[in-house]
């Protein structure tokens, strides 16, 4: 796979051509020069196989959770066999995703509780209603 378009790479990886622009500005894509147009204006970058790949890893990485921030070093340990350093990138993304579990399992069981309380009674104004109004600091 060589010889793409910014729109053909784009296609191929399932991102957007302003995803890959905006990549190539974060510094997490190289901006392939234009071919020597011998003084003709328009020439095409082109892509291959290997920009395919690390826009496919980015977007991967993304959706584990890690940040541009942290992509950018996981791609740059990538050339290097720092595998200490990538297993603590890793480890940092897990201990953030368990509280990230908690803390939805906490709010699942409250709205669970308000669902059930809302249910048992019939005067008055519904728990769940009272409950977002007094989280959001209002006083009626």
């Amino acid at each position: 796979m060589s010889g793409l378009t910014i729109a053909a790479l784009a296609r191929a990886a399932d991102v957007g051509v302003e995803t890959v622009r905006y990549y190539q500005r974060r510094g997490l894509l190289e901006t392939p020069d234009r071919p020597d147009g011998n003084g003709q204006s328009g020439r095409v970058r082109r892509y291959d196989g290997d920009d395919v790949r690390r826009l496919r890893f980015i977007r991967s990485a993304q959706a584990a959770g890690f940040t541009l921030e942290q992509i950018g070093e996981l791609l740059a340990l990538d050339a290097t066999e720092d595998r200490a350093r990538v297993r603590a990138l890793a480890k940092e993304r897990l201990a953030a995703l368990d509280g990230q579990i908690e803390a939805l399992q906490k709010a699942r069981a409250s709205l669970r509780r308000l669902v059930r309380e809302c249910a048992s009674g019939s005067a008055g104004p519904c728990p769940i209603l009272t409950s977002f109004d007094h989280a959001g600091g209002r006083t009626t």
